[in-house]
């Protein structure tokens, strides 16, 4: 009976000594095995760890780049004045080379430049820095001495500022101011196409042509100046080159005797000595300066004024005056006219606006005003 019973016990204690022997073999293989596959599946998003030779890399790269903006840095610092330098100015450049390719005219692209370089001498406290024409030229004529000036040497269009020529040339022919000229299709503005309240048939004495194209800027008035010129309208034009060289005025040229062309250039110093021509011609001088014109035409009378709206102003005293525009010249005007008793040319071009040249020629009249109510000050202080 005990060995009945011992037999059993026996085979159960030897069956649980396997299992656990199995259980305790298999713990650690297991773990192992768990490990390893947890570590092999961390181990595939991980990059390998980069060599000695890639940190060196790396290094030279950032240090290369850190010398490439340190050298860029110093080449902008030392570039000539002038240069354009960041995007501002780059900007700036390209806007300009757009606007020109899109066809903008020189005188709508250079009004922007005119409005920077203005900014700049506000800065810098110049006297000239209110004044938004993009050419100014001021010169007392007593002294000759230039009060100040702005873009002066270059040759520009002149727009309508031809007519002084013009009539500078029909003045010293000394051709009959009563003669009757006749307005024709020949004299109708095909170029520019303007509009003139003179029609095609209308007939006026050769004075009252030479009034209306230098008080009214009539583009059809100077014209037929020009046609019925001893040899027509290329003994004209020659006239007024050949009156130019007599002048001194080597900077200037005429192709025609309206202004409607800006292949009619001068410089504001060639301007001046034609201003100083003109003012020397009574005729000219007060046609001009005259404030409106009546002429009667066809039974009913037409009304003409004057350009310059300062000629109506009493508190100006002006000797020679003309205005002028088309879209190559921008805004003109120029005028002789008496600044503290002595005689000061005013010559503005390329300006922004019909008011614009105006208020310049008061800004202008104010400043030199203001000079000789210092230097007189001083004078009494000395």
């Amino acid at each position: 009976m005990r060995a009945g019973l011992f037999l059993p016990l026996r085979n159960a204690c030897l069956t649980g000594l396997v299992c656990i022997s199995v259980a305790l073999v298999g713990t650690p293989s297991f773990a192992q095995s768990t490990t390893s596959s947890t570590s092999t599946s961390k181990a595939k998003p991980t990059q390998p760890k980069k060599t000695s030779q890639n940190t060196t890399t790396k290094k030279s790269s950032s240090a290369s780049k850190k010398s490439s903006n340190k050298t860029s840095s110093t080449q902008k610092k030392a570039a000539p004045g002038g240069t354009p330098q960041g995007s501002r100015a780059t900007k700036s450049s390209s806007t300009t080379r757009k606007a020109l390719a899109a066809g903008a005219t020189t005188a709508a692209v250079t009004s922007a430049a005119s409005a920077q370089r203005a900014q700049a001498e506000r800065k810098s406290g110049n006297p000239t820095a209110a004044l938004r024409s993009n050419v100014v030229f001021v010169q007392d004529l007593n002294s000759k001495t230039v009060i100040f000036s702005r873009n002066d040497d270059v040759a520009r269009p002149i727009a309508s500022i031809t007519k002084l020529m013009t009539a500078l040339v029909v003045v010293d022919a000394k051709q009959p101011l009563d003669e009757m000229l006749q307005v024709t299709q020949a004299d109708v503005d095909v170029v520019k196409f303007s509009r003139s309240r003179l029609a095609v048939g209308v007939k006026l004495s050769r004075g009252d042509m030479l009034h209306l194209a230098l008080m009214s800027s009539e583009n059809r008035a100077a014209n037929a100046l020009g046609r019925h010129y001893p040899g027509g309208m290329p003994a004209f034009v020659a006239a007024m080159n050949n009156k130019a060289r007599e002048l001194g005025m080597n900077n200037s040229r005429f192709v025609e005797p309206t202004g409607l062309s800006s292949a009619n250039v001068a410089t504001p110093r060639d301007l001046v000595k034609l201003m100083q021509a003109t003012a020397a011609r009574p005729s000219i001088r007060y046609y001009t300066t005259n404030q409106q014109h009546e002429i009667s035409s066809r039974g009913h009378a037409t009304l003409f004024r004057n350009t310059n709206m300062l000629v109506t102003n009493p508190n100006w005293d002006i000797r020679v005056s003309k205005t002028g525009f088309i879209n190559e010249a921008g805004q003109c005007l120029v005028m002789v006219a008496r600044i503290n008793n002595r005689d000061t040319a005013i010559v503005l071009l390329n300006a922004d606006g019909k008011g614009t040249r105006i208020g310049d020629a008061v800004k202008i009249k104010q400043i030199v005003q203001n000079r000789q109510a210092v230097a007189m000050s001083r004078a009494d202080l000395n």
